[in-house]
């Protein structure tokens, strides 16, 4: 819940401009829950809230973190159970597999609040060399002295305690810091501590409805305090157990919430002509679990226009290839403008062969190319890739089946025992017999799915979104701003084809301009294709939900197709933006009339 940026912001803001954020790493530092040694099972939620905040609070130049999220990854690798703490010796075994040279342990005790008097927490925390084995020592008027770092204070105060303790770490570990104690305790005291209680309680408890609970209060008493912002992390894990339970609407309004938090850092730090330390890694994991979801439910679009500007910054494989699939499922999808469906094959088959190329031995995404290749009409490439497919698994039909067809469209005389292949590993459920089907009918594939694995949670832990954060504040942004309105100005004069041209070079470099999807809606509009300004209309939404006219145009399509619940839907957003608005106003009238 920390923002890790923080400290780095801390340093700009104080002039520190020696240290580098290049700086070399010269310690790699793992943080274990601390012990609750008081017998009260109900405080273990303090032991991981120690954990997870002085691995945010430790993110300085010169020290690199094994993040809470890979600390866990590698104890289940291990087999090391999460709910219990490890010996000595298991957590030296944990830092070495983590590449960690210091391990930071600590154990504590609670006192319960009793009559006018509250909840105290004692607190021990130590600093070990992995390599040496040995706790670290400083120097002190000349002699080496191992000194533990012991706290008391109130519960109510332990996120003051965890910035007193992670300045003591560092200062022990380096004598010259150039930053105050009061500066880490800043950044460690931006969730108020009700909220922070409730956020940890949830990572804590197993059953869903009260995981649901937890972080919905986190979130309700954080918004209280800071009601322009959102409880980021709890965010995040609301959306996860929403989506556990296919509650996609719900999921997506969790995951939004990042998303706008994320956009509306940016936007200030823009305004103010100033680098943006915003938490981009929850940006992207709530962007592309939305992107999940919004294939899930077949709105291609809206997904693609989600995950497109996310993909170049994670580079991971499975995002790619997930991209891909999207690419290609739309472009199945769409029946009437074959140019824009053969773009969308285009684009996905780019996507996959990025994917394959850093995946090569990955039987999945490898299959992903060799379908997009076969349907692209390269059938001599499609059979080599199917080839290497069924290298890895000889067993797989719908691999057999797809090389068998690439095999008859090039004459190759291997074709019948690849067919035959098929016809035995495709024979439950009649299944070579409905792709034959299809095949005979259209010479389509559309039955073969594509295969996407959806990611481990813990890919995002560790993304670096290296091209956002060394971004630097110029006046890209005015160049945008002038492309716009030459884009606005072609589109009043009527030149949709310019204007196109132009709102591309928009997208290019500023993906999520909600503007230019708004002025395409439009022009999709006035060209007829309503479901491409629908679609146009519902992500300049999704990226500027204030845009007034979207939903008026949204309104205006379904108004014709007589949808009177999807004109209502849309009618009471835009009241929400500009409730003095005429258009709106006749529209709410019409919207009233259609289900009489």
């Amino acid at each position: 819940m920390i923002n890790k940026a923080l400290v780095f912001l801390i340093l700009v803001l104080a002039g520190v401009s020696a240290i580098s954020a290049q700086a070399k790493f010269t310690d790699r530092v793992l943080v274990l829950p601390f012990e609750n040694t008081s017998g009260k099972p109900e405080f273990n939620w303090v032991g991981e809230s120690f954990a997870l905040s002085l691995s945010e609070l430790l993110r300085v130049p010169g020290l690199n973190v094994v993040s809470n999220g890979e600390r866990k990854a590698v104890q289940q690798r291990l087999r090391i159970p999460l709910t219990s703490l490890p010996s000595l010796a298991t957590s030296l075994k944990l830092s070495r597999d983590s590449g960690a040279t210091l391990l930071v342990t600590g154990a504590y005790t609670i006192v319960p609040s009793q009559g006018d008097l509250a909840a105290t927490v004692n607190v021990t925390s130590k600093i070990i060399r992995v390599n040496e084995g040995r706790f670290l020592s400083e120097e002190i008027d000349g002699r080496l002295i191992q000194r533990d770092i012991i706290l008391n204070d109130a519960l109510g105060n332990l996120q003051t305690m965890q910035g007193q303790i992670a300045y003591q770490i560092l200062y022990q570990r380096d004598k010259a810091l150039p930053f105050s104690q009061n500066q880490l305790i800043e950044s460690a005291t931006k969730v108020p501590s009700r909220a922070f209680e409730a956020y940890i309680k949830g990572l804590l408890t197993t059953a869903p409805e009260q995981r649901e609970i937890f972080f919905r209060n986190a979130i309700r008493i954080f918004n209280e305090t800071t009601p322009d912002s959102t409880f980021v992390e709890a965010s995040i894990e609301l959306g996860h157990l929403y989506l556990a339970q296919q509650k996609f609407n719900d999921a997506v309004d969790a995951f939004e919430r990042v998303i706008n938090t994320n956009r509306a850092c940016r936007e200030r730090a823009k305004s103010d002509n100033k680098i943006a330390f915003c938490n981009d890694e929850s940006y992207a994991e709530a962007s592309f679990y939305i992107g999940l979801i919004q294939w899930r439910q077949k709105n291609y679009e809206q997904a693609l226009s989600v995950l497109r500007p996310i993909a170049e910054d994670l580079q991971l494989t499975s995002v790619y290839n997930t991209l891909g699939a999207i690419a290609v499922e739309a472009s199945r999808a769409e029946k009437k403008n074959q140019a824009r469906s053969a773009g969308l094959l285009e684009e996905g088959k780019a996507l996959l062969a990025k994917a394959a190329e850093s995946a090569p031995d990955d039987g999945s995404i490898v299959f992903n190319l060799g379908l997009t290749t076969f349907v692209s009409g390269d059938l001599t490439e499609a059979a080599q890739l199917m080839r290497d497919v069924i290298g890895k698994r000889p067993n797989d039909g719908e691999a057999q089946y797809l090389l068998a067809k690439a095999l008859e469209g090039i004459n190759d005389p291997a074709k019948a025992g690849a067919d035959n292949q098929a016809r035995t590993l495709l024979s439950a459920g009649n299944r070579y017999a409905a792709l034959e089907s299809e095949w005979t009918r259209t010479k389509t594939v559309n039955g073969i799915p594509l295969r996407v694995e959806q990611p481990q949670r813990r890919d995002f832990v560790s993304v670096v979104l290296s091209r956002r954060q060394g971004e630097v504040v110029t006046t890209a942004g005015n160049d945008t701003d002038n492309l716009i309105q030459k884009a606005r100005d072609q589109y009043k004069n009527g030149a949709d084809d310019e204007a196109m041209q132009t709102l591309r070079r928009v997208l290019a470099s500023e993906p999520m301009s909600a503007e230019s999807y708004l002025i395409l809606g439009k022009i999709h509009l006035r060209r007829g294709d309503r479901d491409q300004a629908a679609s146009s209309f519902k992500t300049a939404i999704f990226w500027d939900n204030k845009l007034v006219d979207a939903y008026i145009n949204l309104a205006k399509i379904y108004l014709e197709r007589g949808e009177c619940l999807q004109v209502k839907t849309y009618v009471a957003q835009a009241l929400e933006v500009d409730a003095e608005n005429v258009e709106v106003t006749a529209l709410q009238r019409q919207a009233d009339r259609c289900s009489k």
